[in-house]
């Protein structure tokens, strides 16, 4: 079976290493934050080219600290308006956050806990990512933020968002939680905006063994915020300025992730080379059968292939197909956003945004990761091909 990931994998190459930084953690006795964490904080933030790096316990922790600590909700939290009946969101009134609907849910979560509403804008249908040309319209008295989402590995298109955002007066924050190593126009994600969140869940290109995130900006208020967020509101032990939220990384999981972050460039190359050699094999196919599209790198992006995502007409045949043979795939992702029922109180039906409704009809992920042979590529392409064309 050619699985999505194969992280068995992955650790058995780094078995030796990570199972020593372990020891040292266990022999520490610090298992909670400590010099490990301290550590992976400065060499993640030197990676993304950023000033400060505040490592917490997931990707929407990340998301959900920067935005509170951007100032996003805090009106609402100071009212203790929770979420209005009838679906996520703070009440009529409340600060709203422009975001994408073709993404995890965790972006959305993390703006309505924060005490914002979410605002949806249309997807470009070749990115995959947030239409900038569309963002404007969306734009209210009332928004604080936009939350563009490096979707897949690939950067949306930042300077139009960012210039539009200087111009209103917003914060611009990345959710930048699949696209670790990935570049805009030379300069590395996680570097681009105000603030970003990051994941370390453990298929992501830099991935944990477990759970964990971290918050990365130029802003020291914004750090310090993120810190105090984590720990309770603590700016030191019993001293709380506010409340926060138990949001630490755990030792061991910062010394697992400093091993693989010294492997992610490389790792990267490797994900860039099979998907050149996806492309390779599939190109001649679009258009022409029931492929539709390969993931196109964008002119102003460097593609870190978090995943591999094909768009198929009528997918669930060719799906099929390929788990007959022994290729899983993945469908991420298959319902938008605002036709989720966890947003039915938005009003948002179908058509509301049709190219991410058209994306989660079609996208199809091939799998993908550092350790995955040229031949494997070269056996899914063979037998995509075959099935493309009713073989």
């Amino acid at each position: 079976m050619i699985n999505q990931a194969d992280l068995g994998t992955q650790y058995l190459a780094l078995k030796t290493e990570i199972d020593a930084a372990l020891s040292r953690v266990l022999a520490s006795g610090q298992y909670v934050g400590g010099p490990e964490v301290t550590a992976l904080e400065s060499e993640f933030a030197a990676f993304c080219g950023a000033a400060h790096a505040v490592a917490v316990s997931s990707g929407t922790d990340a998301l959900r600290f920067v935005l509170m600590a951007a100032g996003v909700g805090e009106r609402a939290r100071k009212a203790a308006v929770g979420p209005a009946a009838g679906g996520p969101g703070a009440a009529v009134g409340a600060d709203e956050v422009i975001t994408s609907p073709m993404t995890f849910i965790a972006t959305t979560e993390a703006i309505s806990q924060a005490g914002a509403r979410p605002v949806f804008v249309d997807i470009d249908p070749i990115s995959f990512n947030l239409d900038p040309a569309r963002v404007e319209a969306a734009m209210t008295p009332r928004t604080r933020a936009i939350v563009p989402v490096h979707l897949y590995g690939q950067t949306a298109d930042m300077d139009p968002i960012l210039a539009l955002a200087r111009r209103r007066g917003v914060a611009v924050i990345e959710d930048a939680c699949q696209a670790h190593g990935a570049l805009y126009k030379g300069r590395p994600a996680g570097a681009l905006a105000d603030a970003a969140g990051f994941s370390f869940y453990p298929t992501k290109n830099l991935g944990a063994c477990g759970e964990g995130g971290i918050a990365v900006t130029a802003s020291p208020e914004i750090a310090l915020r993120v810190r105090h967020l984590r720990d309770h509101g603590q700016a030191e032990k019993y001293w709380h300025v506010e409340e926060g939220y138990n949001g630490r990384l755990d030792a061991m999981q910062a010394a697992i992730l400093r091993v693989k972050l010294k492997r992610l460039a490389g790792w990267n190359e490797r994900r860039r080379a099979l998907a050149e050699r996806y492309r390779e094999a599939l190109r001649d196919l679009v258009g022409r059968s029931a492929l539709r599209s390969l993931p196109s790198e964008m002119p102003w992006a460097r593609h870190a292939f978090h995943l591999y995502p094909v768009r198929i007409e009528g997918r669930e045949k060719i799906r099929a197909g390929l788990r007959e043979q022994g290729i899983d795939t993945g469908i991420h992702y298959p319902v938008p956003l605002h036709l989720q029922a966890a947003y039915a109180g938005m009003g948002l039906g179908p058509g509301s945004f049709p190219h991410a409704e058209k994306a989660a009809n079609e996208v199809v992920t091939l799998p993908l990761y550092p350790e995955l042979a040229d031949e494997q590529v070269d056996r899914i392409a063979s037998i995509l091909r075959g099935l493309l064309a009713g073989r």
